[in-house]
This record gives C-alpha cells, sequence and structure tokens, in this order.
C-alpha cells in the first residue's frame, strides 16, 4: 500500500509559475514509477508527466513539454512538479499517481490505466 497527497496548487496568473509537490508514505521502496496527472471539467483525465523512481526517466505530455518538469528526492519519497509559463487550458485538478509492484525495468507511460495508486488532487487555476 502507498499513500500520497499532493500539495501546492493554487491560483495564478497566466505566465506563471507553480511547484506541486506529493509525499509518498507506505511501501515506497516498491515503487516503480510517479506520475501527474489532471482533469478538468468535462475533460478526459490527461498524463502530464512521468518519472521512473529508480532510473529518473522522464517522458511528458506534448502539450506541456518545456514548460513542466518533473523531479523526484527519493530519500524523502518527494515528487514535483515545476509547471512554469502556465496557460489558461492548464487550469484543472491535479493528480499524483504511482504504478507499485513489479514492473519491467524502464516501463514509464502516460496512461493513468497502468497506475494503481492516486492522490487526491490539487486544483491549479490560471487565469488569462
Amino acid at each position: 500500500q502507498v499513500q500520497l497527497v499532493e500539495s501546492g496548487g493554487g491560483s495564478v496568473q497566466a505566465g506563471g509559475s507553480l511547484r506541486l509537490s506529493c509525499v509518498a508514505s507506505g511501501d515506497t521502496d516498491s515503487r516503480h514509477c510517479m506520475g501527474w496527472f489532471r482533469q478538468a471539467p468535462g475533460k478526459d483525465r490527461e498524463g502530464v508527466a512521468a518519472i521512473l523512481t529508480r532510473h529518473g526517466t522522464t517522458l511528458y505530455a506534448d502539450s506541456v513539454k518545456g514548460r513542466f518538469t518533473i523531479s523526484q528526492d527519493n530519500a524523502n519519497n518527494m515528487v514535483y512538479l515545476e509547471m512554469n509559463s502556465l496557460k489558461p487550458e492548464d487550469t484543472a485538478m491535479y493528480y499524483c499517481a504511482a504504478i507499485v509492484g513489479v514492473v519491467a525495468g524502464t516501463f514509464i507511460t502516460l496512461n493513468g490505466v497502468e497506475y494503481n495508486y492516486w492522490g487526491q488532487g490539487t486544483q491549479v487555476t490560471v487565469s488569462s
């Protein structure tokens, strides 16, 4: 079992920045991959960024490449999402998620179906 708690959401004007944090607890050594997802009202959930816990390999959605950066501090079981040059279309609830268990070495994905643990979410609102 892994528990995930997000923080750092808020309201910001277009062009601004926010840094989201996610702290993991429980069986944290079994984490294979951590991801950030978002869902806006009336829209499907979208994978934003992912990072392999052991390898540090990252993956980004095209919509955020060059603006968002995912990083991790494994000593403290933290994952971060640095968001710059924010746009109104980035407004959504942002969720931290984890793939936990035995997974092939470098498998990384933004498909939320593959993630088996989720946080409660933190709201990000970007005004124009």
